[in-house]
């Protein structure tokens, strides 16, 4: 994992990392895909049932404090919207600390906020700023993906294998691998996504479980599970549990979409952080 990368996808995996979760493996097997175009067509169909949804769910903190040698262990209350095909809004509290974890974006940019006083610290940045070693990694973009709401891609270099219950899509971006798709045969929906960085390394593991019906078939994973790869014992990680019921259609406003998905200027944090050129620089204060 590059190294001007480790502050953004260290302090995501901070806040929400050992959320427990079981991901269900599946036991039936049913034919795949014949080719690419069928299983992106597959998955195009399902896309164009998506509107936009809030929900409300919860996580279970555990994360190493810096300087430390011990874990630490909190909750979070979340709440969501989603806006597809770019923008969401994701808001963590916890007692005494409302807002503790505030996760944005809209077309432009994206931004990460996390107010507990051990990290203090506002990053974002322009998604044309960042270099392809970024996306894939914890980021507002993960989080669309993982939902099934991001934008399809269907003018690259993709490549069709069936490992036993899935079709795996496998995209490349100039003969190196940036993205593994596992979809699983019998309900053509995702279950796992894994990212690369620019030189094929995995970075990002997304695992999908527990599928809801938002409206006529469109259907969320309530089980979200990111794992940060590459870095000792996985234990960078963070799983999102959105309650059954909270799921469902939102119905939102101008004034709503102007507060949710427009980022506000930072106030009272320690550090401001802001990507430009793929790179992190401390913005003065």
């Amino acid at each position: 994992m590059s190294g001007k990368l480790i502050p953004y996808v260290a302090a995501a995996a901070l806040v929400f990392a050992g959320c427990e979760s079981v991901i269900r493996l599946p036991t039936e097997v049913c034919p795949g895909k014949g080719s690419v175009a069928d299983a992106l067509a597959a998955l195009q169909s399902q896309s164009q049932n998506i509107v936009p949804l809030q929900a409300k769910g919860q996580c279970r903190l555990e994360y190493f404090v810096e300087g430390k040698n011990k874990k630490q262990r909190e909750s979070l209350d979340i709440k969501l919207w989603a806006n597809p095909p770019a923008e969401i809004y994701f808001q963590g509290d916890k007692p005494l600390v409302p807002k503790a974890v505030v996760l944005g974006s809209n077309q432009r940019e994206f931004w990460l906020s996390i107010s507990p006083k051990e990290i203090s610290t506002h990053w974002w940045g322009q998604w044309s700023q960042q270099g392809s070693s970024e996306v894939p990694l914890i980021n507002p973009k993960t989080l669309l993906e993982s939902l099934g709401i991001g934008e399809t891609d269907q003018d690259q270099d993709w490549s069709l294998d069936n490992e036993g219950a899935f079709d795996v899509l496998t995209k490349r971006q100039r003969g190196v691998i940036t993205k593994k798709v596992y979809i699983y045969a019998c309900d053509y929906r995702v279950r796992q996504i894994e990212f690369f960085d620019s030189e094929g390394r995995a970075v990002v593991l997304a695992e999908l479980d527990k599928y809801q019906e938002v409206s006529r078939d469109f259907f969320v994973p309530t089980l979200i599970k990111l794992t940060a790869q590459g870095r000792g014992s996985g234990q960078d990680s963070f799983s999102i549990h959105l309650g059954l019921e909270s799921i469902k259609p939102a119905d939102i406003s101008q004034p709503q979409r102007k507060y949710l998905f427009e980022r506000r200027p930072p106030k009272g944090f320690k550090h401001v952080r802001r990507i430009v050129n793929g790179k992190w620089v401390e913005e003065p204060q």
